[in-house]
């Protein structure tokens, strides 16, 4: 009988392999979650910073935090990996943030408006194209506005939950892991942003969000 072993396991193997000192296996540990924290990055990176930084230097700095604390996570295992390297890059991300502050540049208006990033349009494009409402029939650029103006109504953690689940691609398990919380919670936390910004239109006299 032949057997084969999940990404989970491939996974698991890697992560005590590099903890170990195998260079190799950390590359290859690294390395297959690279695209995803990319990902994440570019939809929170400031949009006035884009000219002057990479999301892919935030994410190899973050990979070497990584690198460096890979044994003491491999013996304590606070939650699962791909959270835990998120998490690292979240705050690699953050520092970002703080520097462009700590410059002098005048982001605390902006930001009270809604920090600009890449997540926002693609929000609002993804509900926009999943209305199927017929009192939604409008002119898409006044659909766009109108579900802007919802999420921006939104509590910051009820319109992350929404990146995270739909942007970021990331299953329940995942989100609540990072958010720590428990997974009926995140579930609850993702539906009541739905509803959320489903009553926000229809208060307004639209049609719902789908």
């Amino acid at each position: 009988m032949e057997f084969t072993t999940s990404p989970d396991d491939d996974e698991e193997l890697f992560l005590v392999a590099a903890a170990g000192g195998d260079q190799g296996a950390l590359r290859r540990l690294l390395e297959r979650h690279r695209a995803r924290l990319r990902r994440m990055v570019a939809l929170r990176l400031d949009t006035r910073l884009s000219a002057r930084v990479d999301a892919s230097d935030v994410v190899q700095e973050a990979m070497l935090d990584a690198a460096r604390r890979l044994s003491d996570y491999e013996r304590e295992r606070p939650l699962a990996f791909y959270p835990w390297l998120r998490r690292l890059t979240a705050d690699r991300l953050a520092d970002v943030h703080r520097l462009h502050r700590r410059e002098g540049r005048d982001v605390c208006r902006e930001e009270r408006q809604g920090v600009p990033d890449a997540s926002s349009g693609l929000l609002v494009d993804l509900l926009v194209a999943s209305d199927t409402t017929p009192g939604m029939a409008l002119d898409r650029d006044e659909q766009r506005r109108r579900v802007r103006e919802a999420l921006g109504r939104l509590a910051p953690r009820d319109r992350e939950v929404l990146v995270m689940r739909h942007l970021e691609d990331l299953q329940v398990a995942e989100i609540a892991a990072i958010l720590e919380i428990s997974v009926s919670a995140a579930k609850m936390r993702h539906l009541r942003a739905i509803e959320r910004i489903r009553e926000i239109l229809e208060s307004d006299g639209h049609g719902p969000a789908s």
